[in-house]
């Protein structure tokens, strides 16, 4: 039952991440109701739970070499991957690609942060 509080957690915490990276980000747009967010967000963390530990490994080198800022670029691809899959959500242009992923990496982190604790 633990594992079912963590998505559901994860799913929150991303949707908390879309729409503040909607609002603060020029060039991040996030159309539909709450409801929609919350699909988006769905889709977000599922990409998070099977494609993210598959790019960690494989991008491993990099990460290391970037002292942990590469990181951001497999947030970055994850969140494109997104915007591939999602037609409610626009990122338009590489900077508001990756102001979108640090401002969700960092929300993201900080709650797994506070589920260790």
């Amino acid at each position: 039952m633990r594992w079912i509080a963590i998505i559901v957690i994860s799913i929150l915490v991303n949707a908390v991440g879309l729409m503040a990276a909607a609002n603060y980000v020029p060039g991040f747009t996030l159309s539909g109701s709450l409801a929609t967010t919350v699909f988006v967000a769905l889709i977000l963390t599922l990409l998070n739970i099977t494609l993210k530990p598959v790019l960690r490994l494989f991008l491993g080198p990099i990460i290391i070499l970037t002292l942990g800022f590469g990181l951001i670029l497999v947030n970055a691809f994850i969140l494109y991957i997104l915007d591939i899959l999602s037609n409610n959500l626009m990122i338009e242009g590489i900077p508001a690609l990756l102001w979108g992923s640090v401002i969700i990496g960092v929300l993201n982190f900080v709650a797994h942060l506070a589920e260790k604790s």
